[in-house]
């Protein structure tokens, strides 16, 4: 059977929005309100509390696994996709095409999406309680681990999410303005973030011209005089927590060359034999790069390279140091390790050893970390997650946690989403088990969306978004590039109300 379609004017439609639950999608300047047979309408309501990839795989889990359930997407800001917008680097498009998928959950029958909804702030975790038979919290990790050492607040110390959330248009992080006028940046970590930035760092500028980088930071990089990026890490080699992929792209990034100490590879080659495959690959890529003779063509490459970079291993900070002006960075001092125990399970110690590096960039891309969102919620400050069991949050019936607020900050998108998956099959089984009371009824949206009205909040449609969507296509195609992205919230809020 068709869904029965009504066309209305926008006002009239708007106003229907909150009071009848029903789904509304835009076109040609009208409203289009899809209604729903008594049959099809889902009594089960279920909220999901962020927008990033974690919320959406949760959601989508629980549209295909439960066909009696409604799913309402909650986000801070009024733009969806969390890290997939804000954290992939610009110059990996292939990633982001999970969006496509996300967009086809927003598009559901079953599922809306509210974005500039702040949750903790313009609503409670206990009043979406009390709207929905399920909340699941995949609101991710926003907040940055600190070094805590001396020095860590000086002027040219930057941790790497805000840095990453800089030039991909983060609008806290629009304003961070880093200094590139020095010729060594050191960045603190060996992940794959850790590797994004440097890579940023050191590409050409012609080819990130065709990414979809901020013109603010690419403006900003086409400035820059950093010539040289050293990638520090506490433990050895066989540690480096970063993929063979984008190790590769460091070592074939044009107008660059390698600078590694090939003393720190000392017994890499016994090693081989014993460690598993992926392990192996990235290994032998180290050890090629970093002692093997490089062939001719190779060497001349970098021999007219203007770029370097290198891998450090075994240090740990111990002081950020000031300049003359006792205000700005200019060098880090390192303690020397060695390691105890062997694979992952190798512990760094230090050796009483120091040295100094000298930098004018110092970027810690030592792990991302989640924030409590609301005292009603459990929360592991020492773990940084919501304590949970198979992502029901412990202690506390019909409320549930997925993506890293329920593991941490670790793995890449596909872990992300097998979690999520994994949370939302939870939800499925207390909802279908009797766990849950959901028989009992409960308003969903139609009950929140009153009380974010008295608090003069008003949410972006996902319809809303698209518009947002389409003015920084626009914008993106004028310059060549795939999107130039709006970085101020008014004014994505303005573009999605026009």
């Amino acid at each position: 059977m068709s869904t029965p379609q009504v066309l209305l004017s926008k006002a009239a439609a708007l106003n229907l929005l909150w009071t009848s639950g029903r789904r509304i999608n835009r076109f040609n300047g009208h409203v289009r309100v899809i209604t729903r047979s008594a049959s099809s309408a889902a009594h089960q309501k279920v909220c999901v509390v962020g927008g990033g990839p974690a919320g959406f795989y949760t959601a989508q889990h629980l549209l295909k696994a439960c066909q009696d359930v409604q799913v309402d997407i909650y986000e801070r800001l009024p733009v969806p996709f969390g890290l997939v917008r804000f954290g992939v680097a610009p110059d990996h498009p292939e990633v982001k095409n999970v969006i496509s998928t996300f967009t086809q959950t927003a598009h559901h029958a079953r599922c809306c999406y509210y974005g500039n909804v702040n949750v903790g702030t313009d609503v409670s975790v206990e009043e979406l309680r009390e709207a929905y038979h399920a909340v699941v919290l995949s609101y991710g990790a926003e907040g940055n681990r600190s070094m805590g050492v001396p020095g860590e607040d000086l002027e040219g110390v930057y941790p790497a999410k805000d840095f990453v959330g800089w030039y991909n248009g983060l609008p806290s992080n629009r304003e961070l303005n880093p200094g590139l006028d020095c010729e060594t940046a050191v960045i603190l970590g060996q992940g794959n973030v850790a590797l994004d930035v440097a890579r940023i760092l050191l590409s050409p500028i012609d080819e990130l011209k065709k990414t979809d980088i901020t013109q603010r930071s690419l403006d900003a990089l086409a400035q820059s005089q950093v010539r040289r990026v050293l990638i520090v890490g506490r433990r050895g080699p066989l540690q480096i927590a970063g993929t063979i992929k984008e190790l590769r792209e460091m070592v074939n990034l044009p107008d660059t060359k390698p600078e590694m100490v090939a003393s720190e590879f000392e017994g890499m080659a016994e090693a081989l034999k014993v460690i598993p495959r992926p392990r192996k690959r990235l290994t032998e890529l180290m050890l090629k790069t970093a002692v093997d003779p490089p062939a001719e063509k190779e060497r001349q490459r970098r021999q007219a390279a203007s770029r370097s970079w290198g891998l450090r291993f075994l240090r740990s900070p111990l002081e950020v140091l000031a300049g003359p002006d006792g205000a700005r960075v200019a060098g880090i001092r390192l303690a020397v390790n060695r390691l105890e125990g062997t694979g992952d399970g190798s512990v760094a110690v230090p050796t009483g050893e120091v040295e100094t590096m000298d930098c004018g960039l110092v970027i810690t891309s030592i792990g991302y970390k989640s924030l409590p969102i609301d005292p009603a919620v459990p929360f592991d400050p020492r773990k940084a997650i919501v304590p949970n069991s198979l992502g029901r949050v412990q202690q506390a019936a019909g409320l549930y946690c997925s993506g890293w607020l329920k593991t941490g900050p670790v793995g890449v998108i596909a872990t992300t989403m097998n979690n999520s998956f994994d949370t939302a099959h939870s939800v499925v089984e207390d909802l279908t088990s009797g766990c849950l009371d959901a028989t009992s009824a409960k308003p969903g949206s139609t009950g929140i969306g009153p009380l974010l009205d008295k608090r003069g909040v008003k949410p972006v449609s996902f319809s809303d978004w698209e518009k947002i969507n389409q003015e920084e296509r626009r914008r993106g195609a004028a310059q060549g590039k795939p999107r130039e992205k709006l970085l101020d919230v008014e004014e994505m809020l303005k573009t999605a109300r026009t």
